[in-house]
């Protein structure tokens, strides 16, 4: 069910996002890959950056942008201690507003860890 649930989020995202960049209006796809080229491995790891994503996801109360920063997080290799301490830095930046971000963000890292841990003891 857990994997299910993963697989549709990741699904839709990425149906909707053919649908974007293939509308032909070019304004879409520039800015896209401006936003994919932010996130490449550079001076500052990966895993730095999609951290970064994180919270600034968990600021601007982005629960779609949270699920994907924290979904390339798990696939980076974040530990879920790397995980409080930048949700953390979003909850100090953020204030209480944030609070119900990371509830979400609780509840989603807990199934994308169990997915990730489900996949690695199928290999």
């Amino acid at each position: 069910m857990r994997t299910k649930k993963i697989a549709n989020v990741r699904k839709y995202r990425t149906d909707m996002n053919d649908k974007i960049l293939n509308s032909g209006f070019r304004d879409f796809n520039k800015f896209f890959a401006l936003d994919n080229k932010a996130y490449l491995d550079g001076a500052i790891p990966v895993l730095y950056k999609e951290l970064m994503g994180l919270v600034g996801s968990m600021v601007l109360r982005c629960n779609d942008c949270i699920f994907y920063h924290l979904d390339r997080c798990v696939q980076e290799g974040a530990s879920r201690e790397q995980l409080h301490e930048a949700m953390n830095i979003a909850l100090i930046i953020g204030g209480s507003i944030v609070i119900p971000h990371l509830r979400y963000a609780f509840e989603m890292l807990d199934e994308l860890l169990a997915d990730r841990d489900e996949q690695q003891g199928e290999k």
